[in-house]
């Protein structure tokens, strides 16, 4: 850490800059002598990241910053907060420490916080933010916090553990054991230490992979905002060899959209499945990622559109997590029948349909917004349709 970044001037003159293009920043370079431009600019872009993602830091006074990348990888305020209230108790660690922000919200649920950090400069930072944020309870430890686990005899009542991914392949299936640390290989030490453990992974690990790779998992969270899956939630306990609940939350700024189901359950449960009636829904990101179709349909009283359309209708309006629409009309696919409608203007969403959404455009000469909304999908009797609806 470069203290020296902390200085009135230099904080005035990166908060000045905010909203600034740092191209000419990094070409004409800063006249602060014990700060170099690069530092600069580096807190810049990091603070910049923090505005939305984390408020609080970002409108606390001296907070240092890490590089964005460590800030790109960090929890946001939101899930941290949502995970802080699902635990409690009087000791947490925290293997994987990190910016500290899931720290910062597990220090207001139990009494004493140890935050592992193995990087040395991420693990001064974060004390230092600790004392600008008021925060007592905290303590950072600069170490791999497996091998702290190993060295150790305590006790705790929870244990935190967020494993990175070693191989970043978007979009392919990875595992447990693929990640640092490698959970599912140390989990017999965690359990030595705790009886609790939560663990977070990336949105991207197929939830049957990681039923299959760990010991006792008891719950898994799906945690969206605004409809966008950020991470997964999983809450192992000692011995537990129960049925798994899977909890879905979508975090929204006006009303959160919760639903939950067993996973043994969804397994054996049918859908009911009917033709396009008065009412259409759409699940949210958290259900669709859970995959709790069946159970959608079972507990809310909905019919399924298609096997694999995850669309859903009814007669009466329901409280649905996810969209809901009001059908106005359903029509087999093809040309004749768009032209025949009159609309050159929709929102469109593909289900379970061979083609994608640029393709229908460009074939029916159909132009993106307006209040219209138009699903492509597949019904149950296999027949290709088109549901025109207005959203509720």
């Amino acid at each position: 850490m470069n203290y020296f970044i902390l200085n009135t001037d230099t904080q005035e003159f990166i908060n000045n800059n905010l909203n600034s293009d740092i191209t000419p920043i990094l070409l004409k370079g800063t006249d602060f002598p014990t700060v170099e431009t690069k530092e600069i600019i580096e807190q810049i872009e990091a603070k910049k990241r923090c505005e939305k993602k984390l408020p609080t830091w970002f409108n606390a006074a001296n907070i240092y910053y890490p590089n964005k990348l460590n800030i790109e990888q960090t929890s946001s305020e939101v899930t941290a907060k949502y995970k802080s209230e699902l635990i409690k108790g009087e000791s947490i660690i925290d293997l994987t420490g990190g910016f500290g922000v899931d720290c910062f919200y597990f220090s207001k649920y139990f009494k004493t916080v140890e935050h592992c950090e193995i990087n040395e400069s991420l693990s001064k930072i974060v004390h230092h933010n600790d004392k600008q944020l008021y925060i007592k309870n905290i303590t950072t430890i600069n170490v791999d916090g497996i091998e702290y686990l190993k060295n150790s005899t305590k006790k705790y009542d929870w244990i935190y553990i967020d494993p990175s991914r070693r191989n970043d392949n978007k979009g392919k299936v990875f595992f447990l054991n693929d990640c640092l640390p490698n959970v599912p290989e140390h989990i017999d030490l965690l359990f030595r230490h705790s009886k609790n453990i939560l663990i977070k992974t990336s949105p991207l690990l197929d939830i049957s992979v990681g039923i299959g790779e760990l010991k006792h998992v008891k719950t898994i969270h799906v945690v969206a905002v605004n409809n966008e899956v950020k991470e997964l939630l999983w809450i192992l306990e000692k011995d537990y060899s129960g049925s798994i609940s899977i909890e879905t939350v979508n975090l929204k700024k006006t009303k959160n959209e919760f639903f939950k189901f067993l996973f043994d359950d969804e397994k054996k449960l049918e859908s009911e499945y009917r033709a396009p009636l008065t009412y259409l829904y759409e699940p949210n990101s958290s259900i669709l990622k859970a995959g709790g179709f069946h159970s959608v349909s079972n507990q809310l009283s909905v019919y399924k559109l298609g096997r694999h359309a995850h669309l859903y209708t009814s007669h009466e309006l329901l409280d649905f997590p996810g969209r809901t629409f009001k059908i106005e009309k359903t029509v087999p696919y093809n040309k004749k029948e768009i032209k025949a409608s009159g609309i050159i203007k929709a929102n469109i969403t593909t289900r379970d349909f061979p083609e994608t959404v640029q393709n229908i455009r460009k074939k029916l000469k159909i132009k993106d917004g307006g209040d219209i909304y138009l699903f492509f999908t597949t019904a149950i009797d296999n027949n290709k349709c088109i549901i025109i609806a207005k959203k509720q």
